[in-house]
């Protein structure tokens, strides 16, 4: 009854831990988890026993060769996102030099930023998938479509590296610029980023640092294989150089990066400069369509500082303003007049121009100019779908009322126009004619510059970026300069020769907050609605701010790096401690076995290696006394029997004594085996004692062991057989003892 008791109790024990483990625990195992990720990297799906790698061999030669393609893809599609994030600033101009190629206004500055997204979120995977198997131990093997997938990955990134490097240039300034203003915040979240890396590295180099003494404990005398584990730890030694040493000196570079960091917003707040002024791109062209009356009346009531625009006349000469060489974006000539929708504005009358509606693309069409464009009010919605081209001298109207300066550039007609080579000269008697005071107007073309300072003096001349002498030389103290332009040395020089700098376009805060921490006195905008609320930099700090932060993120992640690897350290060395004390236990045991089975041989009790080994009894043959029983399950606190050890044998070996009647073999607790019965009478086998035993003393000394009995192997009697007892032994000797568990 204990028996099965012993034998129901595990069972229910297992069902009732069954009850209680939650459900996604069944689900969600580790070998689910092992499965998924093999699945994924491998595209192998079925549950099989996984390959495990032997150490300093993850995976074949072929899988280590093309491991770096993985990487690189990594590496180039990463800093593709990255670049193209940071060109967010861009985006307008890139969707409208597509439309320019394709006549589909669509955002495709988004689609390019999601398709490189996918393409870094797909290497990210691949990477991270195949370190996870690292960390489980499996060998690596990268399935054939991923392979060819990483390939194309790298042929796309190096197109789009080379359009890059061919016609976009200017587009690593603004990476340039845009870690000017998040260094600081760069610098803080690399060492975190350290932190959480030191991690994983911890362990690796921890692990090798235990492996190093594993082996260096079980070197032999052996020449041999003390030589080979010498090149094995030295293997693990530059193993350990090689990936720790890196991560020290990266380390060491960030703790010591704010000493050569330089940032325009980090300054002292009393050094700040005043909050750049803003001119309207087109007005406002987030809030109403641009180059509408709309669109300016909106950048005036946002706090603008100028007006800028775009001026074509037309064919009955006539400056009206418009951005694009033809009609089809801003107006509705593709239903008014579908076969000229393509041809230049300068060509049309200006009966006709003024008919065209120029708002309805901006308030019913289903794609807006702009990515994240605030929803249109009704009543701006209503007015928006009404406004037409306006003429230059509605905008100077405008902005003589409002006091507001205005800056524009000037296209020029078609080439068979009647005032192909005259037009700058009729705008500027407009612009005379409409009595706007000069000082309001910013001349930015610069043809025949000379005949605009002697006809209009009072305009203000303003200059490309052109060298500061030519700028002094032509009296002009304004230049009207890209954005980019910035990233060399913040245009210092400029501002050293008293030339005010208007930049443009900038739409991105950040951006806005680098020019504001650059002592830039005004920029150019689509986004004027936003960057008006801004009452400071956006990522602005004081330089005692920013040390405080430095030196208590360097001393948090030093103190955070230390413990990670003492932790790592102090496991290493609690499992080799328990290593150490199994391989003693182990030694303990083969010793104690090698004297027992010396003394048994002495007693006569166990063959000698020089004797045969009688052969095992046949089936049909009656078990003797001196078989083993049948074998018990031992748990692992119990030491395991020796092989061809007699039963009853136990530790203290005693002297044998005949015994009176017929022997019984001993029974099993399993299963009870029946010896045979002698005629003459039955001898009884001595029962086992409790405890330990101690030997039995001889009153003179120790009584030397006697000559062991000779054995003969003979078969098994018969039942009716009797069984001869061995021959007594002279002296008082008792008979042997079975000690407790020892059957």
């Amino acid at each position: 009854m204990p028996m099965k008791a012993n034998k129901i109790e595990p069972q229910s024990q297992t069902r009732k831990q069954k009850k209680d483990t939650p459900w996604i625990l069944h689900i969600f195992n580790h070998k689910c988890f092992v499965t998924t990720i093999i699945g994924c990297y491998s595209c192998h799906w079925k549950i099989k026993q996984e390959k495990k790698f032997k150490h300093g061999q993850c995976c074949s030669l072929r899988e280590r060769l093309f491991y770096p393609y993985l990487v690189i893809s990594f590496c180039m599609s990463v800093l593709l996102v990255f670049v193209w994030v940071e060109s967010s600033n861009e985006y307008n101009g890139f969707d409208w030099v597509i439309f320019i190629g394709t006549g589909l206004w669509f955002f495709w500055s988004i689609v390019l930023l999601s398709f490189l997204g996918i393409l870094a979120a797909y290497t990210s995977l691949l990477l991270v998938l195949g370190i996870l198997l690292l960390w489980e131990g499996i060998e690596l093997y990268l399935h054939w479509c991923h392979k060819t997938l990483i390939l194309l990955v790298i042929v796309i990134c190096s197109f789009f590296f080379w359009i890059l490097f061919t016609y976009w240039k200017d587009r690593w300034l603004t990476v340039g610029l845009s870690l000017q203003v998040f260094a600081p915040y760069i610098h803080l979240s690399s060492i975190a980023m350290m932190v959480i890396l030191s991690w994983p590295l911890a362990f690796y180099l921890i692990h090798l640092e235990g492996e190093a003494r594993i082996r260096r404990y079980q070197m032999t005398c052996n020449e041999r294989k003390r030589n080979k584990r010498c090149n094995v730890l030295t293997k693990l030694r530059a193993l350990q150089v090689a990936v720790g040493l890196p991560f020290f000196l990266i380390l060491l570079c960030l703790y010591l990066l704010p000493l050569g960091n330089f940032s325009p917003c980090v300054q002292e707040k009393n050094k700040l400069a005043p909050k750049p002024d803003f001119f309207g791109h087109r007005g406002a062209p987030m809030l109403g369509p641009e180059n509408t009356i709309m669109s300016f009346e909106k950048a005036v009531e946002h706090g603008a500082y100028g007006l800028e625009s775009d001026v074509h006349i037309s064919y009955d000469h006539v400056p009206f303003l418009m951005h694009d060489s033809d009609l089809r974006r801003t107006t509705n000539i593709k239903e008014v007049l579908p076969d000229a929708s393509l041809t230049h504005p300068s060509l049309f009358d200006w009966d006709f121009l003024s008919t065209l509606n120029a708002g309805k693309w901006f308030s019913h069409a289903p794609i807006k100019p702009f990515f994240g464009m605030k929803p249109l009010s009704k009543a701006d919605r209503e007015r928006a779908g009404n406004q037409k081209i306006p003429k230059l001298t509605e905008l100077l109207e405008l902005a003589q009322k409002e006091k507001k300066f205005v800056i524009f550039d000037l296209n020029g007609p078609a080439p068979n126009h009647s005032l192909r080579a005259l037009y700058v000269r009729h705008v500027v008697s407009i612009i005379l004619d409409s009595q706007i005071e000069q000082h309001l107007i910013f001349w930015l073309p610069s043809f025949e510059r000379e005949y605009v300072k002697k006809k209009a003096p009072g305009f203000q001349q303003v200059g490309r970026l052109l060298p500061v002498e030519r700028l002094t030389k032509e009296n002009i103290t304004r230049i009207n300069a890209d954005y980019k332009n910035l990233f060399y040395n913040g245009m210092r020089e400029y501002r050293a020769a008293n030339i005010s700098i208007n930049l443009y376009l900038v739409n991105e805060p950040w951006l806005f907050s680098l020019a504001w921490c650059s002592r830039i006195p005004s920029v150019t905008t689509d986004n004027i609605q936003v960057l008006n609320e801004m009452t400071q930099p956006s990522y602005f700090m004081t330089p005692k701010y920013y040390l405080f932060v430095w030196i208590l993120m360097d001393i948090l992640s030093a103190v955070f790096i230390v413990a990670i690897f003492y932790f790592h350290w102090w496991k290493e060395s609690k499992q080799e401690k328990f290593l150490k004390s199994t391989s003693i236990h182990t030694d303990i045991q083969e010793t104690a076995s090698n004297m027992e089975k010396g003394s048994l041989e002495t007693l006569g009790l166990w063959p000698s290696s020089s004797q045969p080994r009688s052969k095992e009894p046949s089936a049909t043959q009656t078990p003797s006394v001196s078989q083993q029983p049948p074998r018990r399950k031992l748990s692992h606190h119990q030491d395991p029997p020796k092989r061809n050890m007699l039963p009853g044998v136990a530790k203290n070996i005693k002297s044998p004594m005949s015994p009176k009647g017929n022997v019984k073999p001993p029974v099993s607790p399993k299963e009870k085996i029946k010896p045979p019965v002698s005629t003459k009478g039955d001898i009884k086998l001595p029962v086992p004692l409790k405890g330990e035993v101690k030997p039995p003393v001889h009153p003179k000394g120790v009584v030397k062991p006697p000559a062991p009995p000779k054995m003969e192997a003979r078969p098994l009697a018969s039942p009716k057989r009797e069984v001869k007892p061995p021959v007594p032994l002279k002296g008082k000797a008792k008979p042997p003892v079975f000690s407790k568990g020892q059957v």
